[in-house]
């Protein structure tokens, strides 16, 4: 795993000052059984108070952590995911998906092309004026054919791309929407590329939330020979 790119994750910022304020919570229990021994109550109860509010600091930021998991930060384009392919049979094929931080996943689909979706946060105010910058996630992959019959009969292939266990923030939103009214759009992009045998693909997503795939010139070529040839 590269540290660097791990703790440029929203969930790992938001857990690393969960962990701060419940150090901070410690803390000021601590005082408040010093203060105590000492009979000083009026000390104790300050202590307490502090203790009791980063104590919901530190719920809150393990909520926003937990949810935001699988979230990135979106720059002006943002590499996503990286996509190998190699030919199985016809219409069948073993993807290689690589991620920033290096990480890998193999999956085998179905049909005569791939395509990925993602899920973008986009914010309204406070963090718009804060300059908090638009989040994503990759939520899902799927093969896709040429024809739509095949495409209404064949066999399909929707592989889940999120992280897997807990809830996300999409879910808290839907049942506590008053909760969530930072955030301002959520809106899912979707992008698609023909399949060819050792195609290589990059895909990027925009500040717009708009996903960009790229094929390498080699990939290109191919997509652009007749088949069989």
């Amino acid at each position: 795993m590269d540290w660097s790119q791990l703790l440029r994750l929203p969930s790992t910022a938001l857990l690393v000052l969960a962990a701060v304020f419940a150090l901070i919570t410690l803390v000021q229990l601590f005082g408040v059984r010093a203060r105590l021994r000492e009979r000083r109550p009026l000390a104790a109860s300050g202590h307490g108070l502090i203790g009791l509010l980063c104590l919901l600091l530190t719920a809150a930021l393990l909520i926003a952590g937990v949810a935001l998991r699988g979230y990135r930060l979106l720059g002006e384009e943002t590499p996503v995911v990286e996509i190998d392919a190699r030919i199985l049979s016809p219409q069948r094929w073993a993807l290689t998906l690589t991620w920033p931080d290096g990480s890998t996943r193999r999956e085998v689909v179905a049909g005569d092309a791939w395509r990925v979706e993602a899920v973008v946060l986009k914010w309204q105010l406070p963090p718009l004026l804060a300059g908090v910058p638009p989040l994503y996630r990759l939520d899902r992959l799927s093969g896709r054919y040429d024809d739509i019959e095949q495409e209404r009969s064949a066999p399909r292939t929707v592989l889940d791309l999120r992280q897997s266990g807990g809830f996300d923030v999409l879910d808290l939103r839907r049942q506590y929407p008053q909760w969530l009214d930072a955030v301002d759009v959520v809106y899912g992009s979707g992008v698609y590329l023909p399949l060819v045998d050792q195609g290589h693909y990059t895909v990027s997503l925009m500040r717009t939330g708009a996903l960009v795939a790229r094929p390498d010139a080699a990939t290109t070529q191919r997509i652009g020979q007749p088949l069989g040839g």
